[in-house]
Order: structure tokens, then sequence, then C-alpha cells
């Protein structure tokens, strides 16, 4: 007999050789009609698995995200053998689930995959899957797995084996179809009753721009019919929030390819919204003790060196600037830290002194291949609202506390109620892509661990997520669609102020080294503004957007009362303009509405006599007629309403 304990903390007796299935069927068969994955001993194995030590299991169903993986790689698995149905000279590469959905990167050879292919292999992938093929692991000597694919001539799939460790190397199986994996199935293909092919792209074997271009195809797929309908939905309405379409339509920022790839331009109503971001910011860390400091956008490689960012960016990163001096070398700055540490070395700090809390709208540079560059979310230059914190050890909680307060605060002001923290670990496994001793490494992990639970966060941890110098907190936020989005972060370092050789003079009168907290509530002015821009549709809260008022006289005979409602309401620091086009009072409406300025003004001959103004709310229409007076006490009061004190 073995013991099987549940996540529940449940113990079950079960025979040698039960399967997570049988465990599943014990529970109840409802729920094991569900169970389509399993993890036992942190490992994930398929429902099929004999269990023959005792351990802990987990099942899972569609609903959780381990399920929504082993249900998306095995899908992965019959669109490749959909593929190889019409194209039988295919080399196959490999085919992981994703964040929503799979893709498999395929070899063609002369052949193209279009979209106007896209439905005949979603119906052969229907037709195999309601087949309900069991997938089936079995272990694959290393000799006969080469042997295999040399003799398909598929050079992808040998040099993967290449790299694996004889003993180690599983085939899986379902109807008349073989494919290298490791694992992770679904029970059977006739689980899978609804798939989308989404789109093909070209892609880099192993994303390396010097090999083979293969075809990359996305997809979809799910349990019910009626989920991939609601997908589809969700996937059209965030096609009218995307952020590139937006900021286009706003005239926030645009790309040139002049300028170069991933390098944003910001145009005045995008650099005045990112000024307003910015001093709101400002404003809040002001009252929690922050100085604001400025670093070059370029330093010696020996600084990056000294960091280790070299070590982790220098390879995949823009090549060195030469000077005329020989042996000169500058690096543009992947990272604000480094900087911050050399300023914190500019003078002795006593404990007294501390913390110093250094922040910056700091740019910084990392080169993305251009395939991987995506509008604001992924660019090659971005500005981190960063700041760094060096504190003793003794105030490392009560720092860390407070940042997470400044994150709630921001993320308040800007109608981001719903998110998750995700505590980011090393990978125990694997702990040579880490700089710093394992007892440093333990003393972050235990803060941040500590100070999320006194904080009573929702929160995750995940394994392999830390930054290569510390640990880290993440906000994970969902916007109006329900998408997850990693915004704000908080890292805990004891490395780089070793690296750095920062000291403080203690009470005992001997040097100490500072601990140093890495924070940014928005991530990256880019990133967020494009998050923004997609959770909200355009229309920002009333604080923030760059044109609160827009007034529209009805002829150019009302344009100096016009003007007059600008100044009062400049006057009032409500941020205003006139609309005085030669156009009909619809058509200055329509383009209102177009430009989501969240409220019009219109003037004509009763508003000038009576000294009032008619309103109408973006999306909400005709609004009334009230005094200016009012008018600005209702824009304060809304603003109010949205803007949290920090």
């Amino acid at each position: 007999m073995i013991q099987i304990t549940l996540p529940d903390g449940s113990k079950r007796d079960f025979q040698s050789g039960s399967t997570p299935m049988d465990v599943a069927i014990s529970i109840s068969e409802g729920f094991a009609r569900n169970v389509i994955s399993a993890k036992f001993n942190n490992k994930t194995v398929e429902t099929t698995t004999p269990l023959l030590e005792n351990g802990n299991l987990t099942l899972y169903t569609f609903n959780e995200p381990e399920g929504k993986k082993a249900f998306w790689h095995s899908s992965a698995h019959v669109l490749a053998q959909s593929i190889t149905s019409f194209y039988p000279n295919v080399k196959l590469t490999i085919g992981p689930a994703i964040d929503h959905g799979f893709y498999y990167d395929v070899d063609l050879g002369k052949d193209v995959i279009s979209e106007k292919d896209f439905q005949t292999i979603e119906n052969k992938f229907l037709e195999l899957a309601r087949g309900k093929h069991e997938f089936r692991m079995r272990e694959v000597s290393k000799a006969d797995a080469l042997t295999k694919y040399r003799e398909e001539g598929n050079q992808y799939k040998v040099e993967l084996i290449e790299n694996l460790t004889d003993g180690d190397i599983t085939f899986c199986d379902h109807s008349d179809f073989t494919d290298l994996c490791r694992g992770g199935h679904i029970p059977n293909t006739g689980l899978i009753k609804a798939v989308k092919v989404m789109s093909a792209a070209g892609a880099y074997w192993r994303g390396d721009e010097k090999n083979n271009q293969l075809t990359r195809i996305y997809g979809v797929s799910y349990p019910k019919q009626k989920m991939l309908t609601e997908y589809l939905e969700l996937l059209e309405e965030a096609k009218k929030r995307d952020h590139r379409k937006l900021g286009k339509e706003l005239e926030l920022f645009a790309f040139s390819a002049k300028v170069g790839q991933g390098l944003p331009l910001w145009l005045p109503k995008g650099a005045a919204l990112r000024d307003r971001l910015e001093q709101f910011l400002k404003k809040a860390q002001k009252k929690a003790g922050y100085e604001m400091v400025i670093t070059p956008h370029i330093g010696q490689k020996e600084l990056y060196v000294t960091s280790g960012h070299y070590e982790k960016y220098g390879a995949d990163s823009f090549q060195p600037i030469h000077t005329p001096k020989e042996g000169e070398e500058f690096l543009l700055k992947p990272m604000n830290c480094p900087h911050h540490c050399e300023i914190y070395n500019v003078k002795p700090y006593s404990y007294k002194e501390l913390p110093k809390r250094f922040a910056e709208f700091g740019t910084v540079y990392r080169y993305e291949q251009s395939g991987e560059l995506h509008g604001l979310t992924r660019v090659r230059g971005f500005t981190q609202d960063d700041a760094h914190i060096f504190c003793t050890p003794d105030q490392l909680d009560e720092e860390f506390k407070n940042v997470i307060d400044l994150v709630l605060y921001v993320f308040k002001s800007l109608s981001f109620e719903n998110f998750t923290a995700q505590v980011s670990l090393r990978d125990p496994e694997n702990k040579e892509k880490y700089i710093g001793s394992d007892e440093n490494w333990k003393k972050a992990e235990d803060a941040i661990l500590s100070a999320t639970k006194e904080k009573g966060l929702d929160y995750v941890v995940e394994y392999g997520e830390a930054a290569f110098y510390g640990p880290k907190l993440d906000f994970m936020v969902k916007d109006a669609l329900g998408r997850s989005w990693q915004l704000g972060t908080i890292q805990v370092d004891y490395n780089l102020p070793e690296r750095f050789d920062l000291q403080y003079k203690g009470a005992d009168n001997q040097l100490h080294r500072p601990v140093m907290i890495h924070r940014a509530p928005f991530g990256s002015m880019e990133r967020f503004i494009a998050v923004l821009l997609e959770h909200t549709a355009g229309k920002f809260p009333l604080w923030l957007t760059p044109e609160q008022v827009i007034i529209l006289p009805i002829s150019q005979k009302y344009q100096k009362y016009a003007e007059k409602v600008l100044h009062l309401l400049e006057n009032s620091e409500i941020r205003a303009l006139v609309d005085d086009r030669n156009e009909k009072t619809g058509r200055k409406i329509r383009d209102a509405e177009l430009n989501k300025i969240p409220f019009m003004v219109i003037v004509g001959e009763q508003e000038e006599q009576d000294g009032t103004v008619s309103i109408r709310k973006q999306g909400e229409g005709d609004q009334g007629t009230i005094s200016i007076s009012e008018f600005i006490s209702l824009l304060h009061t809304e603003i109010n309403s949205t803007l949290e004190q920090f």
C-alpha cells in the first residue's frame, strides 16, 4: 500500500500502482470526469501514471492553469498530427502550451500555410479529436530516438535528442501519431471539443536569427464550444482596445522606421499623459521621503561588470560604444541600479541617516529581436519609475511594507482593483543562474514572504522567476477583459551592496552593509500606459486625462465667451481647450467623442446671456445646463473621488 496526501492535507491509502485517475474516482466520479492532469511530488505526471510510493498528489481540471497547460500542450500534438496529414514532408520541431493556447513550429520546406488553410486544419483536428485517442508515454533509448528522426531527416528533433540524457527520453503516442515529448497530457483527445487556428507567423529555430526560419502555427482549444465562442468575443473586444490602435487614434505615441524599431516617439498628448503620471507618483514619493536623482543613459563597461549585468545582458544586449580613446568602452544602461549604487557611494553614511531613497524616471535599453517587439509592451528603450532604497537590516521590513502601500495607492488611483501578488523566488535546482550566497538569498526571500503575509496580500509563490540578484514581489493586475499583466515590482537585494562595497557606520561604530530594495510601482512607463489604455479603452480617469474639457461654440459669434469659459476653467486648474473650427456643432461633438474627451461644454446665445454652460459627458450625452462655477465644482468633485490621497 502507498499513502497519498491531497492538497487539503487529507491522506488516503491505495494499492501500489494506482493512478491519479484512480485517486480522482475515489473522491467523486463527477470530479474524475473533469480531471485532466496531475502533479505528484512536484512533478507533472499523466493521469494514467502508476504511483509507486508515498507522496503529495494534486489533481487539475481545466479551471486551473496547470490543467489548461496540459490541455493546450495535448492540443499541440493533435495540431501537429493534423498538419502532417496534409503536409507529409513537414518537419516538426516543438509545440508548447503558452499563456493562452499553444503553437507548433514546423519546417514546411517549400510549402506554405496561410489563413485560407486554417478551416481545413481545424476540421481535420476535430475529426482526429473525436477518435478519443489516449495519450500514452513510453521511454525510448537515445539510440532508437536518434535513429527514428535521422531516418525521417528531421534535424531539429535530432538536435533536441542529442542534448538529452539516455534514460530521460520519452515519446508520446496517440492514434497513429508519435512525438518526442516530456509529458503532461490529458487522458484522451476526445476531451477537446473546440479549436481555432489563430495565426501563422515566421519564427527562427530556437529563437536565433542565424538559424532556419520556421512557420509557427498558433491555436487555441477548449473542452466546450461555448468557451471558445466567449474567448473569440473577448478577442474582438481586445482588438477595439488595442493600445496601438488607440495610441494612434488619440495621438499619444508613434513609431518611425527612421528612428528605429522598438523606440517610441511620444507626441504632445502622450507626453502630457506621461507627465501627469510622473507628477502623480513624484508627489506621493516626496511624501514618502524619496529624493529624485538623474543618471546618464550610458556607463562604462566596468560598471556593469561589477553589478553582474554585463554577464547577464552582455551577449544579448546592444554592442559596446567605443570612444576615440583606446580601450574605453561604454554600454547603454540596461538597469538604473548600478548608477544609484554609485550615488550612494558618493559620501559615507551613518545608520542615523538611513534609509536613503533615491528615485528616478530613468530610461534603459535592452535589445529585443524585431519579432518580439509589440507596441509599447515590448520595446528596446523604456523608462522605469525606478527607485532604490538603502536601509539597515532592521529597517527592511517596514520599508518593504511602505513600498507595498505605495504600489496599492497607485493601483487604486488608476482603477486596477483586481490583482494578485506573485512572490518570485530563485530556482533551488538551478542556482548558477543567480548571484550571491545562499545565506543572503534566504534572508531576502524570508523578508519578502514575511511582509507579504503581514500585509494580507493574495499571493502565489513561483520558483525560478526571481531576478538574478534577488527575489521579488510582482503584482499581477487583471484588466477589464480579465487578462493578467505584470506591472509593479519590489525586489530585495543583499548582493549589489556587496558588489559595490556599500557601507554605513552602525551604532557600534563599525562598518556594516546596507540592504537594497529595488521598486517600480508602474514597472515601466511604456508598458503601464499600454495596459492602462487597454484597461480603460482610452477613457482615462478625469484627473489623468490630458484634455479634460473641450468647449464647443455653436458659431464664431460666441468665440469670446468660449475663451472666457476657457480662462475660468484654466484658472481653476482644469485642462481645457476650445474647438474653434468652422464646423457644425454635431461634427464637433462627434469628434470630441472619438477623441474620448470626458466633458464637452456647448456655448451659444442663451449660455452667454445667462453665464452658463451646456454640458455633455463622453458616452453619456446631455447633462443639462449649469453655471460655470457649478461645473468647476462638479469637475473637482469627480477628480477628488477618483484620486486618493497618499
